[in-house]
């Protein structure tokens, strides 16, 4: 039994703006503020003796690769996404950024906004552009009937609305 693991699909390089200043403010956070403090605490307790049985010196150096891993994945991935920060010209379909409210038969609604993949944990309500509801949904206009394969089964939803809100420079 080998230990290989399938490298991971490729992530889109789509950003919103503001996903993208959400980013850069951790970045920031990160470097400039948590990483000096816990530095400060390894230092601390380094100069306590013997670091072998130090559990604040070595949970803390345990931190700060982590901080230093994140930090690493945050530059990397700034770098390599695109900034959209512009409304489509056609704002009668679907595309990235867009808010869009879908109904169920039963008359239920549901509204999204689709956007890039690293931008999914900071609000509910967002879903990734490579996720299937996404796929399903993009260059479509409102009034269109689409057929969303979800967990729970294929369901049929109709986009009661698409919308572009302003971004905020």
């Amino acid at each position: 039994m080998s230990r290989y693991r399938p490298p991971a699909p490729l992530k889109s390089n789509y950003i919103t703006y503001e996903g993208s200043q959400i980013l850069l403010a951790e970045l920031k956070y990160l470097w400039k503020e948590k990483r000096p403090a816990v530095t400060e605490s390894v230092r601390e307790a380094a100069a306590q003796g013997d670091r072998s049985e130090n559990a604040e010196y070595i949970y803390g150096k345990k931190q700060l690769r982590e901080i230093d891993r994140r930090v690493r994945y945050l530059e990397k991935r700034l770098d390599h996404c695109k900034v959209v920060d512009r409304i489509p010209d056609d704002q009668s379909k679907v595309f990235f950024g867009a808010w869009v409210t879908l109904e169920d038969e039963a008359g239920q609604q549901e509204c999204f906004r689709i956007v890039g993949p690293d931008e999914l944990d900071h609000q509910a309500d967002y879903i990734s552009m490579d996720s299937p509801v996404a796929k399903a949904l993009l260059k479509k206009e409102e009034g269109d009937e689409v057929t969303i394969r979800r967990a729970q089964g294929e369901k049929l939803y109709f986009i009661e609305r698409v919308e572009y809100r302003p971004v905020n420079l």
